[in-house]
């Protein structure tokens, strides 16, 4: 009894597909032996300048237990004379920065300016313990630091000396210090929301803050 098996027929047609180190078959090659460049897509460039002023976690108590939000101050400006500032909380940073823009164009306003996008006078406002000079230069560029200077550069304004007289670091309350000194300059009559909006902030450094700032 012959106890071999059947030799399997082959067929010569079949290419060999064997994929080892040495071999060089890796399918067709396509036209032209080049690959084509990735497609990139550009990020569409934002409407205004923006520049975070600050960003604070912070935790409430609560029945269930502690709650933990981001808070989140933001200035926009165009460069042009508009100027805006607003500020934003949820339960994660991209919702506070969301929140903090709107509201910062809904306070936009334009300031008044001269041909060399200076100032037209002198002003001078204080929001909290955070007093600001504002007085126009001739030709001695942007003197202001602080948060200051960042609000004046959004605006696009030149030639201005900026007095800040404030004994505390808040970079917000300085932020807006310089938002209603500017306030003080701006092009048109009545400017309802913008004025609500100041009091409104003034309003709420007076009330007690109900969470703990952690840093």
């Amino acid at each position: 009894m012959d106890t071999t098996k059947p030799k399997q027929h082959t067929n010569s047609s079949t290419p060999n597909r064997s994929y080892g180190a040495g071999s060089n078959n890796r399918g067709p090659k396509r036209e032209g032996g080049e690959r084509k460049p990735r497609a990139f897509f550009e990020k569409p460039k934002p409407e205004f300048d923006q520049k975070m002023v600050s960003i604070r976690r912070v935790t409430r108590v609560v029945a269930g237990g502690r709650r933990m939000t981001f808070a989140v101050a933001l200035a926009i400006g165009d460069k042009k004379g508009s100027i805006g500032l607003g500020t934003g909380k949820g339960g994660d940073t991209a919702m506070a920065i969301a929140k903090a823009l709107r509201q910062a164009k809904k306070n936009m306003f334009k300031i008044k300016t001269t041909k060399d996008m200076s100032i037209t006078h002198e002003v001078s406002a204080k929001f909290s313990s955070s007093k600001l000079t504002m007085m126009p230069n001739r030709g001695k560029g942007l003197v202001a630091g602080s948060t200051v200077r960042d609000m004046l550069i959004l605006a696009g304004l030149k030639n201005i000396t900026a007095k800040l007289h404030s004994g505390s670091k808040n970079k917000l309350n300085n932020a807006r210090v310089a938002y209603k000194t500017l306030y003080l300059l701006k092009a048109q009559s009545s400017l309802p929301k913008v004025s609500a909006f100041i009091s409104e902030q003034e309003s709420e450094i007076k009330d007690k803050e109900v969470g703990v700032e952690v840093k």
